[in-house]
């Protein structure tokens, strides 16, 4: 009798614990406001080029400074990346030439001043009968030269910017923008066949330089939209069309560029940053279920859906779509058209259901 109890109360405790064991996961009120689920309709298959690229300033609208004198930079005032304004002062140079120039205009100032006494006393001179008036003609044109001479060296003094308390060039900004590329620091030597030192673009208007490989050189053309998606921002697609398509392949990077002119209301798109273009070659006749690329998961070397039956009844779908590009994924027989899936917050809820 008490094996028998025994065993009644060890089943009773297993019918006690099977329900447990049937207990699953079930969305909360909270976790809904969060996700999103869309049903799956059929379309047509739109086959997309996915290209790598960068963003690059508009080369036709961009000032290249370069230095007119030689000398060595002492300070720089500006960074890149920096919005200048015009006449701002960037960085200072010393250099001999600057105190060759003060040299000389201290000398044709001391030779004008012997010239205009000389001129006066020749204008005396000229009055009282003793001087011709070639003696005058004379003297008034070496005045007139050492003028045109001190005037000129003032100009080159006021071109290059001498400050003469600190014995040194300016170097200010020519136009208003932001500093794409900058090649001084203190302690730079400058020669006349230096690089610019610096670049200035406003950025209103960037370009995007897409690399086309020979495999993909025949479907792309002139006039193609394309959709342009950075890893800076995650989710939103940035829309243009190519501008300019090169005609000679680059022997560094064995790819021809194409180029996208984009407005940058905003100055979201930065020169340097990395970005992908997708060119859409159009829908075909084919139609299949597709599925947002967003909803799919990867997971374990595996590609998931997750699929909605009701609040607790999810179902994690292993998935290999038939065609997939940047925006959709298509299913011969994987996935029905009318299905429900999880389209947001999917990886959370991938998670809970693992757990």
């Amino acid at each position: 009798m008490a094996v028998i109890g025994s065993l009644i109360i060890s089943c009773d405790k297993k019918k006690q614990a099977a329900p447990a064991e049937k207990e699953g996961f079930c969305l909360s009120e909270k976790l809904k406001q969060k996700m999103q689920i869309e049903d799956v309709k059929k379309q047509g298959v739109q086959e997309n080029i996915s290209l790598t690229g960068n963003i690059t300033y508009n080369a036709d609208n961009v000032v290249k400074f370069s230095s007119l004198v030689e000398g060595i930079v002492t300070k720089t005032f500006f960074s890149l990346g920096d919005h200048v304004k015009k006449g701002q002062v960037l960085a200072e140079i010393r250099s001999t030439e600057l105190n060759n120039l003060e040299a000389q205009a201290k000398t044709l100032q001391a030779q004008l001043q012997v010239a205009q006494r000389q001129l006066q006393s020749v204008k005396g001179l000229s009055e009282d009968g003793i001087a011709s008036q070639k003696d005058l003609l004379q003297a008034q044109s070496e005045v007139d030269v050492l003028k045109a001479s001190i005037a000129n060296v003032n100009a080159n003094l006021s071109l290059f910017s001498a400050s003469n308390d600190r014995s040194v060039f300016l170097i200010k900004a020519p136009t208003e923008g932001y500093v794409v590329d900058k090649n001084i620091s203190p302690g730079t030597q400058i020669s006349q066949n230096s690089e610019p030192l610096f670049t200035i673009s406003n950025l209103k208007e960037v370009w995007v330089l897409a690399n086309i490989y020979t495999t993909n050189m025949t479907h792309i053309k002139e006039g193609m939209p394309v959709d342009i998606v950075l890893p800076a921002y995650p989710g939103e697609i940035f829309k243009g069309k190519i501008t300019t398509l090169s005609q000679v392949f680059d022997a560094d990077e064995h790819v021809l560029k194409a180029r996208v002119v984009m407005e940058n209301k905003d100055l979201k798109l930065k020169p340097g940053m990395p970005a992908d273009i997708i060119i859409n070659k159009g829908e075909n006749d084919r139609e299949l279920p597709a599925v947002p690329a967003s909803a799919v998961l990867f997971d374990d070397n595996k590609n998931y859906i997750l699929v909605y039956k009701d609040d607790c009844d999810i179902e994690i779908r292993e998935i290999d779509p038939s065609i997939k590009n940047s925006r959709w994924a298509y299913f011969e027989n994987e996935v029905k058209e009318g299905e429900k899936i999880i389209t947001k917050n999917q990886l959370l809820i991938l998670e809970k259901l693992k757990g």
